[in-house]
């Protein structure tokens, strides 16, 4: 670690690579203090937030989520990151992008926003790491994320919800309709797509493989991990984590928080098992501060997306 710049490096620093030194409780609250940054070049992986809550369907809060993710960052980018042994930065280059510009006002208007946010930085090669924001956010994201790659993708959904349900108003804003949405416009291909920790009930999962939350609990992370490799396989996959995928212990700071959900450690072990995966893009969303205590579900979220950018920082090596 560099003593050279000490303290907001992601306003100071000139370089992508490596980490500088920072008091973990101040200065610019970029996610694990990378640079701030909207310039593209050399970059592998972009982190951006995307602040909205009006489509959730109980509790809101969430367009606070991505900033409350940042600053539970910190302490993660003090150390080495465990139990990888490294430091993510010395070899992935990952800026911060800041925020997507929504205007909450013209509600019509936000998921073209999104979607030309998303297809501004893929176009550079680029991949996203996405803040939500309520769940809605992953429905723009995979038109552009389609777009980029000309075919439907594989979904590695975690949730408590399998956001299936029927929706056939184009314009609608709807936290638990997207992936109807997605199937029916062909963005997604449900056959090798897998929702992880589902425990709501809906007569229709559109095809998709569902490895509900009991399964996991009775079956272990070892076996969930092997069905969710086996089920996507080598395609091009995004991957998209709802906090409220955990149980409430773990995620009180959540919109529609449901009892017997994942552990933060059986998610993290799942997330870390994700090598063999082709990701081209994922996003960490369902944050709500306002419900949360002492932080933990930003936390959690933080570390989830630390180790996704661990699991980048491998393939691009070809050690995963």
């Amino acid at each position: 670690m560099s003593l050279t710049i000490q303290g907001d490096s992601a306003i100071r620093r000139t370089d992508l690579l490596g980490s500088y030194a920072e008091n973990t409780y101040a200065g610019v609250l970029s996610f694990m203090r990378r640079k701030y940054s909207r310039d593209l070049e050399g970059v592998d992986v972009v982190v951006s937030g995307i602040p909205l809550d009006l489509a959730t369907t109980f509790r809101p809060g969430t367009r606070l989520g991505p900033a409350a993710i940042r600053a539970a960052s910190v302490q993660l980018s003090e150390l080495m990151a465990f139990p990888w042994g490294f430091d993510p930065f010395d070899e992935l280059a990952v800026i911060d992008y800041g925020d997507c510009w929504i205007d909450a006002h013209n509600p019509l208007s936000i998921a073209p926003a999104i979607e030309q946010h998303a297809r501004s930085i893929l176009v550079s090669g680029a991949k996203m790491l996405t803040f939500g924001g309520d769940h809605f956010i992953t429905y723009p994201l995979l038109k552009a994320h389609a777009e980029k790659w000309g075919q439907p993708l594989s979904l590695i959904h975690f949730d408590a919800h399998c956001d299936t349900w029927p929706d056939d108003q184009s314009d609608s804003l709807n936290h638990g309709t997207m992936f109807y949405k997605a199937i029916h416009e062909g963005l997604i291909d449900p056959k090798t797509s897998v929702q992880i920790g589902i425990r709501t009930w809906n007569e229709d999962f559109m095809g998709m493989n569902v490895i509900d939350a009991p399964w996991v609990h009775e079956h272990g992370t070892q076996a969930t991990l092997q069905r969710i490799l086996g089920i996507v396989g080598k395609r091009p996959s995004y991957l998209t984590f709802d906090i409220d995928c955990l149980d409430p212990a773990y995620a009180p700071g959540t919109g529609t928080p449901v009892a017997g959900g994942l552990s933060s450690a059986q998610a993290l072990t799942l997330i870390r098992g994700m090598g063999p995966v082709q990701l081209v893009g994922m996003d960490v969303v369902e944050v709500s501060p306002p419900f949360d205590h002492s932080e933990i579900t930003a936390l959690a979220a933080a570390h989830i997306a630390a180790d996704l950018l661990c699991v980048l920082r491998n393939q691009k090596r070809g050690t995963v």
